[in-house]
């Protein structure tokens, strides 16, 4: 990831510590709402999948991974923030490409482990400068029918 972190981490507060699977802090010790809190199915290190998706043409265009403190920030802000597991530090998409997502929406899926964050994409989605992640990587597979 070509981006650069967001404002520094709320102190404490980093994956894998209250807010973990399992945790029974998570709630009174989140930056989130209670009832946001306590719906959140998070990994071993606090994280929870982040789908993220042009809000007017339905393309998918990435995944990311947030935390409770990366969450509270998009939701607060207009701009997705992702936690970085591979520099273990936030950042904020576009900071330094250009390329920003503004927030439309965000929903927690029905086991409340993953998240759909619903954006206006503003230039390339994926570190390599394509569109989406997942342009020019299908896989060969066998397809199905229904019936």
């Amino acid at each position: 990831m070509s981006e650069q972190p967001a404002p520094s981490p709320t102190p404490g507060r980093t994956p894998g510590t209250p807010g973990s699977a399992g945790d029974n802090t998570a709630v009174s010790e989140s930056p989130l709402p209670a009832e946001i809190a306590s719906a959140l199915k998070r990994d071993g290190a606090g994280l929870v999948a982040a789908i993220v998706q042009q809000h007017d043409t339905n393309e998918v265009l990435m995944l990311g991974w947030m935390d409770d403190e990366a969450l509270k920030r998009t939701m607060t802000t207009g701009r997705v923030t992702f936690y970085s597991r591979s520099r273990q530090e936030y950042w904020r998409k576009g900071d330094t490409s250009g390329h920003v997502q503004w927030v439309k929406s965000v929903a927690m899926d029905c086991d409340g482990d993953a998240l759909l964050v619903r954006v206006d994409q503003v230039g390339a989605a994926c570190h390599t400068g394509t569109r989406t992640c997942f342009d020019g990587r299908d896989l060969e597979v066998v397809t199905g029918t229904a019936g």
